[in-house]
């Protein structure tokens, strides 16, 4: 039997939908709009998209012990 070597490419996009940044952070989609604490980007022509890098640095935050407070995620809103 023959050797047959795939070269498959795997792209990781970088703005996601809701439903794929809940999946990328493991939350559940109902959730994730009241935990996550990043704001989507509006797209032109589409709806609003997360940011992967904004996505990653709000969970290397909370790893580290700094995540947001209520105070600070209301002060934004404001």
């Amino acid at each position: 039997m023959a050797n047959a070597m795939l070269n498959i490419r795997i792209v990781q996009p970088r703005m996601m939908s809701i439903k794929q940044a809940a999946d990328y952070v493991g939350l559940p989609l109902r959730r994730f709009p009241r935990i996550c604490t990043v704001r989507p980007v509006a797209m032109p022509e589409s709806e609003e998209r997360y940011d992967i890098r904004d996505l990653d640095r709000w969970l290397d935050q909370i790893k580290a012990g700094n995540a947001d407070t209520d105070a600070e995620i209301l002060e934004r809103l404001g």
